[in-house]
């Protein structure tokens, strides 16, 4: 089985070294191949991605529309099996693309699956992990009406079969928070996912990161995102929303606190 990661960059040159090493770092029954894709970035990542001569690691560096962009660019020019992305500044853990490769093997029929994942912050320590443990919950009780009423799916932590991925179709590059949100819910609509009960990867959440500048505009792009798939379920709409407001709450008294 061969795994593709495709990591999007753009002047993430503080936090791409480690990303790197936590990709090129794993082991196991599986073929890897690790595609870069760099936004023509000014801070260095061209230099730090010139010194790497692992020959599992292909890289571009040119200007690009956007994250969904990048990505899918690499997975376009990925040649593998299982596919995912690893944002610049996020991480796999230890063993984690071995246990991805043995779930798709021991289960042929499933197309995607989904693990656990923590949040971490620029150092690297683990926080919030309360928010950590809320999704996890959540996850043991995934189906897609759910998943229409919140999103509680990590991003670093998704895998799925490049031929199931090539029948859903490409991110949607008009997205700009939620391209994620939007696919896990026409790959839930598709196929139900595997549940991974192992923490495969670590989002970082720091001042520079897009999802660490919580903007209310996130939220309404999610509940775009959402209302293409409503179909009438009013509950769902209704629920969507309730849960939009207590997040954006939620977030609000964090930061009161200085978490």
């Amino acid at each position: 089985m061969r795994i593709g990661i495709v990591i999007p960059t753009l002047n993430q040159r503080a936090f791409l070294g480690a990303a790197l090493e936590s990709v090129l770092g794993q082991a196991g029954d599986f073929d890897l191949r690790v595609w870069v894709v760099d936004g023509a970035s000014d801070d260095g990542t061209v230099e730090t991605l010139r010194a790497i001569t692992d020959p599992r690691l292909s890289w571009i560096s040119e200007p690009d529309g956007g994250q969904s962009q990048a990505i899918n660019k690499g997975l376009a020019r990925t040649d593998s099996d299982v596919v995912a992305w690893l944002n610049g500044d996020d991480l796999y853990r230890p063993g984690a693309l071995a246990a991805v490769a043995a779930a798709f093997a021991a289960n042929p029929e499933t197309q995607w699956l989904i693990g656990r994942c923590a949040i971490i912050d620029a150092a690297g320590g683990e926080i919030r992990k309360r928010i950590t443990a809320y999704k996890n919950r959540g996850l043991r009780r995934f189906s897609y009406r759910r998943l229409l009423r919140e999103n509680r799916v990590s991003q670093p932590a998704v895998f799925w079969r490049a031929s199931f991925g090539r029948r859903i179709g490409p991110l949607d590059e008009s997205l700009h928070w939620t391209m994620d949100y939007d696919l896990w819910l026409r790959m839930a609509r598709a196929s139900a996912p595997l549940m991974v009960n192992r923490e495969l990867a670590a989002f970082r959440l720091h001042p520079a990161s897009k999802s660490g500048r919580v903007d209310r505009r996130q939220f309404d792009e999610q509940y775009a995102v959402a209302s293409r798939y409503f179909d009438g379920d009013w509950r769902s709409r209704i629920l969507h929303r309730m849960n939009v407001a207590k997040i954006v709450w939620a977030y609000r008294a964090m930061r009161r606190v200085g978490m």
